[in-house]
């Protein structure tokens, strides 16, 4: 069996086993779920064999996936690396309604509550799984860095994040990785979210990196779907778009055949070819899967056949979309401007904000805000009434330091302050 190296993932000093496990399918959405003692056998097979990076989120099951790996990792909590999610609102779970939250108070809880389900002091690599779109992503990772300040978590992820969300949340705090689906019939990452991680020095984590089981045994696998598998109900397995889709596992297959090795593996050897920054998880609940997946590290491809691979599996040779309606991915991830929470929470506009934080240094302070139009003097005038605490106060100066304007106030030939010293009055006396 090939020997599982360890590579870096992001730049923050993270470093995982060169190919993760998917735990999801153990406990939810690919049917019912599987006996606990076997997973459990699966997980600690996994981490003998070296494989020590484990991904689970807590809308997995819900929260049973988490109390799984709990009970898998007692004991030898130290020998993984250990991934979780966050995002999804639970409350009303049982109602089949799932909201997503990304507020402060929703992150901390959600937190504390994954250390206990999985029964440790600290997450490795904490990731949103989803972007809550009604929060600045600055709001959300502004209390995972707490987190991590806190030894809560160690490191930050996102996942179906946008490239401007990714770039936002990273000038935050750094980002370690991205969790993004990638395949060969998922390549839609490859134009923006794969470039903006490299530009940032961002970790990937490939997720369903075998086309959620398609590519290991193409319409054989829908055939055998149980009752209760959320696949069933995915576009790209619905049969006006099966048969289609099958052409590319065929044709995977050949090629698979001509290496010597099965399809999931030469599906899997191709995400891996994409970088070293690239780990993907492969998800299964049999020990045998397993074993096979760690072999897909031992398939090496040239350069003509990635260009084989690539070219049967364009982004637009699949049919169907990657979810129904209603599942968030990263093309809907934009958040709303930092400024605009702010001023949501006070009740007030961004420029009453602003005026009010000017008005709130001091009793010999005095502003002149031009405007031209009544309504807005009207407004500013309201900024009289805007109170800020200390740590509103706080808050506001943390997010607009000195260094974190672009550019200077005025350009050449206009004097400011900095160049307002005069000569001595004994120069003037002299001439």
């Amino acid at each position: 069996m090939a020997k599982i190296e360890k590579m870096k993932l992001g730049s923050q000093g993270l470093e995982v086993s060169r190919q993760g496990l998917g735990c999801m399918g153990m406990s939810a959405f690919y049917g019912p779920p599987k006996p606990e003692s076997d997973m459990i056998d699966l997980i600690h097979h996994a981490i003998d064999t070296g494989i020590t990076f484990l991904d689970t989120s807590d809308v997995y099951g819900p929260f049973t996936n988490e109390i799984l790996l709990g009970k898998a990792l007692k004991d030898i909590r130290n020998k993984v690396e250990l991934a979780t999610k966050f995002g999804a609102d639970l409350a009303d779970f049982g109602d089949g309604k799932i909201s997503i939250r990304g507020d402060p108070a929703f992150v901390r809880a959600a937190c504390e509550a994954s250390l206990k389900r999985l029964q440790v002091d600290c997450i490795d690599l904490y990731y949103q799984h989803r972007v809550d779109t009604g929060v600045p992503i600055e709001v959300t990772i502004g209390e995972m860095k707490k987190l991590v300040e806190e030894g809560r978590i160690k490191y930050i992820g996102l996942s179906e994040a946008s490239a401007s969300t990714i770039r936002r949340a990273h000038a935050v705090h750094p980002i370690t990785a991205v969790q993004l689906e990638w395949s060969l019939w998922t390549r839609d990452v490859e134009e923006e979210i794969v470039p903006v991680c490299r530009e940032l020095g961002i970790g990937i984590v490939a997720y369903s990196p075998l086309g959620r089981g398609f590519l290991s045994s193409g319409t054989k696998l829908v055939e055998n779907l149980s009752e209760g598998d959320f696949r069933k109900h995915l576009p790209r397995f619905q049969p006006e778009n099966l048969e289609h889709n099958e052409l590319i596992f065929n044709l995977v297959n050949e090629i698979a055949l001509k290496k010597g090795c099965t399809p999931s593996q030469l599906a899997l050897a191709w995400v891996h070819h994409q970088g070293n920054d690239v780990c993907p998880i492969p998800g299964t609940t049999k020990i045998e899967n397993l074993n096979q997946n760690i072999g897909a590290l031992s398939v090496k491809l040239s350069p003509e056949e990635m260009a084989e691979l690539e070219g049967l599996a364009s982004e637009d040779a699949v049919k169907g979309e990657r979810y129904g309606t209603g599942i968030r991915t990263w093309k809907e991830s934009d958040t709303p401007e930092l400024s605009s929470w702010k001023t949501l929470k006070k009740g007030c506009t961004p420029s009453q904000l602003a005026l009010a934080w000017v008005h709130h240094q001091g009793n010999d302070v005095c502003p002149i805000p031009g405007t031209t139009k009544i309504e807005n003097l009207n407004q500013n005038i309201g900024a009289l009434s805007v109170k800020l605490s200390p740590e509103e106060m706080a808050e506001l100066e943390g997010l607009a330091s000195e260094d974190a304007v672009k550019g200077e106030r005025y350009g050449t030939g206009i004097r400011t302050w900095k160049e307002s010293d005069t000569p001595e009055l004994s120069s003037w006396k002299s001439e």
